[in-house]
């Protein structure tokens, strides 16, 4: 083999990324999700009998969905074709599925593997649906994207869905190691770089082996001179530019994240909500879009166990709005802290939640006339704010006067509980009952 300076490839060969060109053949080959390849486990099994169902592989980039579908190609007894979603309309599916019949009518079964299948509009899936039911066509389907919202419904019910995860940091420093011996990859070139400079590597690609294995072509290239390389955490250093961090503002990691902080303040871990906090933010996130999530803990959660935790989240918010990111990321900080470790209470989002419930089961009476403005003499007549007693012309700044409607009348919304302030405020509402039953 004849390699040249500056250039990973062998005189001759296609030129294309060392990921794809060490892409694995086999199981022996394949690093990673044991926990659905494993020995017994249910996706192996079906591999190895030959009996295949419809199937959606979810994961994140470089994982190996794609070449798990290809080992599947080389493992069973069918015709095997590949798509992207990006690059196939309903036309080509259609096409796909004729020839499929076709096969079927031979004795041949036909494996359709459709890359990125969340691309696909939901009218574009149903195209499939057809050809999966009668079994004209085994799908495999692949998706970074949670099937539930992304894949048709009635596709998905007729499809196990397998959840593929990021590799672990030993799994790509394997990954990597099998790409430096590998005759498709670096076993040509005399290549030097030690366990710790590859496990930089696998830190920086967030377990995904494509990256990795990118990173790596590139400090080769980089240090590759006279058919040897001496890759060193300098070079890496050069070739990573940033951390690979998992995150789609537009898709289900965002909730993810944002649900893991929220869940964090609530249960009052200050590192926690920090580090979910960073995680978002250095992702890219709109820190006012954080800070909108922080006022609605500071009464959801909060509430009145501690009020001036609504004031601390508007600030925050206003100092996010004023000076934005980077600078804004120590306000939000105080923020998430101030809110982990305030006092906790739903008291105000149960008592929407019970009072929500009221509106929409029973029966929406009228404001009771003792509450209502009598601005005509009509008004008056008809007995608008006949009974209306003014608080503020009572000793106590209280009255009896009924003020829920009188199918409600004795509802209880709020129920304070003894967190932070909010005993004191319990105590000053049982005061106050307590005074209106004598009244």
């Amino acid at each position: 083999m004849e390699y040249f300076q500056g250039s990973l490839f062998v005189h001759g060969v296609k030129n294309e990324p060392l990921a794809s060109r060490v892409r694995p053949r086999n199981f022996d080959e394949y690093v990673g999700q044991q926990h659905i390849l494993g020995k017994g486990k249910m996706l192996r099994h079906l591999i190895d009998s030959d009996t295949i169902p419809s199937m959606i592989f979810w994961g994140p980039p470089g994982v190996g969905k794609t070449t798990l579908a290809m080992i599947i190609a080389s493992h069973t007894k069918s015709e095997f074709k590949m798509f992207s979603a990006v690059n196939t309309g309903v036309k080509d599916i259609k096409e796909i599925i004729e020839t499929a019949k076709n096969r079927k009518l031979m004795g041949i079964r036909t494996i359709v593997f459709m890359d990125e299948i969340h691309r696909f509009n939901k009218s574009q899936q149903d195209a499939f649906l057809p050809a999966v039911e009668s079994g004209d066509i085994i799908l495999i389907g692949a998706t970074t994207e949670n099937p539930s919202f992304e894949v048709n419904s009635v596709l998905l019910s007729r499809s196990r869905v397998f959840v593929l995860q990021p590799l672990d940091n030993s799994e790509i420093v394997n990954v990597m190691k099998n790409a430096l011996k590998d005759e498709r990859g670096f076993s040509g070139i005399n290549v030097t770089v030690d366990d710790k400079s590859l496990e930089i590597i696998s830190v920086y690609c967030n377990g995904d082996a494509r990256t990795a294995l990118n990173i790596l072509e590139m400090a080769v290239n980089i240090s590759l001179h006279s058919n040897k390389a001496f890759v060193t955490k300098h070079i890496i250093e050069q070739c990573v530019s940033k951390k690979s961090i998992m995150y789609d503002k537009d898709g289900e990691e965002h909730y993810n994240l944002i649900s893991a902080l929220h869940k964090s303040m609530r249960n009052s871990d200050p590192d926690a909500s920090v580090y979910w906090l960073c995680r978002m933010l250095e992702s890219g996130e709109d820190p006012l879009y954080v800070a909108r999530r922080i006022i609605r803990f500071a009464s959801e959660d909060v509430g009145m166990a501690d009020p001036r935790a609504l004031e601390i989240a508007i600030n925050a918010y206003n100092a996010a709005h004023f000076i934005g990111m980077p600078e804004c990321n120590v306000n939000l900080t105080q923020a998430v802290v101030y809110m982990a470790l305030a006092p906790k209470s739903n008291a105000l989002y149960a008592a929407y939640e019970m009072a929500k419930k009221d509106v929409k089961e029973n029966r929406c009476e009228g404001v009771p006339l003792q509450l209502r403005n009598d601005v005509t003499n009509m008004m008056r007549n008809l007995g608008y704010g006949k009974g209306y007693k003014y608080a503020h012309d009572y000793n106590q700044k209280v009255t009896s006067m009924q003020c829920l409607p009188d199918n409600l009348k004795d509802r209880v919304y709020y129920n304070p509980t003894e967190q932070g302030l909010e005993k004191k405020y319990g105590e000053r509402l049982k005061y106050i009952k307590d005074l209106k039953k004598h009244l």
